[in-house]
Parts: structure tokens; sequence; C-alpha cells
């Protein structure tokens, strides 16, 4: 007995002394978040570093160079503003390139005698990577929903039981290898090692939403510069995600050419000045923009500027509903709908959202795992990816923890990623998705 407390005691110092670092590669954003474990279980934010992000479009890299610079920028911040050298991250996958996909697979187990283990879900789970996709596109989770043992059906976790025939159903998502391995190259050159892949919508959910959001139905829309990505939870399992190829540029791009004004004068009235509803702003409030050599000051009407906002923004919002609507899961979001990431800081937005939709709306700020002293460096919504990988990483630290101190084998297969076949474990970690003389 005294063995075993000393054994978790040593697990619990070793978690706790741990850094956790997260790097998000968004299209306008670069960030970089270091955290640890404080003494109750909940996350320090130690350091953040941001720099703009001038080589990468809608997710995916389009300049290796000044990626790897826009990185290095970040890292460099994050490292004064923690105190830590920085050498390996979690890296955040997003991007028009990540499609899903439904699929059923079953497995026939050799020895019935024995119960269902976690090699058999594993197994039946590893199978899923094997299927034949689009020449160019290749399968980076999978996600098992419910299982079915011997036609027993809506079973959440099989281990344990008896049977013959295992069967599952699996959201699976895939992405371009080249885009993946253009992430690779760039924080390899940046002198990082990536220790894993996340996708970012999985982090950005386990750092805004509650347990009851996960497990009642909730849709997750994720609103960043390039794509709005969006996902669907239900019993704590992640059902549905859908990446739409618009974010909070296009906007930016619309009231530019809208009010015929430069790009980074359009950015700055949609952070200051900026409203989702046009009903919602005042009549008569101009803005004046200083004009350009020599030119007059250009006055700008407040409500025009949130005419342009809110038409883009019924677009995105329409194509959200659609998803909804096509997922199936229309009524059984009984939480509703969080939007998070930088573009859902505009006003009056979760009231235009809930209008289309007719959901409940609000706005997931990254605090549900925070320690109190973080809560204020973070408090952001444009926070909520970086430091939903931190806390990612801590789970795929906590779980290998378990798999070295478990008697059953648990050894991931050697040419396939792993995915964890638990319930609430929605997130399939990639450490074996290319090898080292792939990305050199």
């Amino acid at each position: 007995m005294t063995e075993n407390t000393d054994n978790t005691e040593k697990q619990n110092k070793m978690t706790n002394s741990q850094i956790i670092v997260g790097l998000d590669i968004g299209t306008t954003k670069i960030s970089v978040m270091v955290g640890k474990k404080n003494q109750y279980g909940k996350l320090d934010i130690l350091g953040t570093g941001k720099a703009i992000s001038a080589g990468v479009m809608r997710g995916v890299v389009s300049n290796i160079d000044k990626t790897v610079e826009s990185i290095k920028i970040a890292v460099e911040q994050a490292e004064l503003d923690s105190g830590i050298q920085i050498k390996e991250v979690y890296v955040g996958i997003a991007g028009q390139h990540i499609k899903s996909l439904q699929h059923r697979g079953d497995l026939v187990r050799d020895n019935i005698d024995e119960e269902i283990n976690i090699d058999d879900i594993n197994k039946l789970s590893s199978n899923m990577f094997k299927l034949v996709t689009i020449p160019g596109e290749k399968v980076i989770h999978v996600i098992p929903q419910e299982y079915t043992v011997d036609g027993e059906e809506c079973i959440q976790d099989p281990k344990g039981m008896a049977g013959v025939k295992l069967e599952a159903n699996f959201h699976i998502i895939t992405a371009k290898v080249a885009a993946v391995k253009n992430i690779m190259r760039c924080v390899q050159k940046a002198g990082l090692t990536p220790k894993n892949l996340i996708l970012e919508p999985f982090a950005s959910a386990v750092a805004v939403l509650d347990k009851d959001e996960l497990n009642e139905g909730v849709c997750l829309v994720d609103i960043g510069g390039g794509t709005t990505d969006v996902a669907f939870f239900l019993d704590g399992i992640i059902r549905h995600t859908a990446v739409i190829p618009f974010g909070g540029n296009v906007i930016t791009t619309d009231i530019k050419s809208g009010i015929q004004i430069l790009e980074k004068q359009a950015e700055m009235l949609k952070i200051k000045f900026g409203c989702a509803m046009e009903s919602a702003t005042k009549d008569n409030v101009m803005v004046s923009i200083p004009g350009l050599r020599g030119r007059d000051p250009k006055e700008v009407s407040v409500k025009n500027l949130s005419a342009i906002i809110e038409s883009r923004m019924k677009e995105i919002i329409e194509l959200v509903n659609h998803q909804i609507i096509s997922s199936g899961f229309q009524n059984k979001l009984m939480t509703g709908i969080v939007i998070t990431g930088g573009g859902s800081q505009l006003r009056s937005l979760p009231q235009l959202v809930s209008y289309i939709t007719g959901k409940e709306v609000r706005v997931g700020v990254p605090n549900e795992h925070l320690g109190s002293e973080s809560k204020s460096k973070v408090k952001s919504p444009m926070f909520s990816t970086g430091v939903g990988l931190v806390q990612k990483g801590f789970e795929e630290v906590d779980w290998k923890e378990i798999q070295e101190n478990t008697p059953i084998n648990l050894e991931k297969p050697e040419e396939e990623p792993s995915t964890i076949g638990l319930k609430g474990k929605f997130i399939g970690f990639l450490d074996n998705l290319f090898s080292d003389e792939e990305l050199n």
C-alpha cells in the first residue's frame, strides 16, 4: 500500500514539474503558450509569445521562410516572458484541407474465452488508418463513437466484456500529407522538436467547454483568421467536424474594399468599432481615419461599417447552421453553441448567431482548466487554441504514464498512430504519423 502511494506521489510530482508548450500556427497570428500544472491540478500559464503570421493562408503554409521567422519571433517572446528555454512543442493543425467522414469497422476476436481488452480496442481503431483515401491525403485522427459487441449496440466502453465480434462506428479525419509535412518542416527549421500534432478544434474544445456541455451536446464554432472550425460533441465524444473556408480575414477584406481604406486601417476599425449587427449601432456616429500623403482624413460611418460586417458574418453563420442541420445533431445540442477564437470578439455576435440558428450562444474563453493567476493573462478567446494545446499535451503525458504503469500491453502500432478508445478521450495522437526521414 505504501509502495503504491509512493508511486502515485512520484507520478504527480513528475506531472506537476512538466513544462508543456503549445504552438498555434494560425492565418493571422502565430502564438506560443508555456504552461505547467500547479499543486491543485490547474494550468498555470508561465509565458506567452505572439507574432504576425506572414506565411500562412487559411491554415496552410504558403511560405516556409516567413513562417519559420514568425515562429522564431513568437518563441523568443515566450522564452523571455516565461524564463524557460523552449525546445519541444505541441503543434496545432487546422485548415480547409481537413476533412471528416463516418466509417464502421469490425474485428473478429481469436480468443473468445478472454475478455475484451485495450489491445482489441486499439487493433480495431488502428485498422481505420488503413482506409483508402484520396491520393495525397492521410487519415490523421480516428475517434470511436459507439461500440457493438455480438449485436449489442450503443456500448460506450466494451473493455472487460465477453464477445466474439467487436464493431464500432468511427469518426475519421483526414488531412493533406503535404500540408502536414510543411507545418512540421517549419517547426523543425525554427529549431524546435514537434512532440505531436493536435487538431485545433480538439484543443479549443478542451479549453472552453465544460463536462456538461461535452456530455449533453454542444456545437463549438472556432472563428479564426482564415477558417471557421465547427465541431459537435455529445456524450463526451466528438461526433462531427467541418471546416468553413472563411474567417475574420474576409471581413477585413470586405471593409477594405467597401470603404476604400488600407488593410491595417480596416483591421483596426473592425477590432475597435466593429459590430456584428447593424441594428445594434447608433446612427450618426462617425470615425475619422487619417489621410495618406497629405490627403484629407476620411470619415466612416460606424453604421455602414457594421452593415458590411453583418453581411459577411451572416454568410459564415448560415454555413455553420447548414452544418448543424446536415449533421443530424440539430435537436441534440442541449447546451447550444459556444463561439470562440479571435473572430468571436465582435460585439453582438452571440445575438446574431442565436437569431440565425435558434440556439443559445455564449462566447467561450479558455478558463476551464486555468489557475486563478493565469485567467487574467489569457482571458481572450483568441488564446483558446493555445491554452488547449498545452492542456492536451498534459493529457498525453498522463496517458503515457498510465501506459507505463499498466501490466496490459498498450504499445502503439509501429506504423500507425494510436487512438485512445476510452470514453472522453476524443483525440488520436499522431506520434508516428511521419518518420524523421520523411520530414527531412
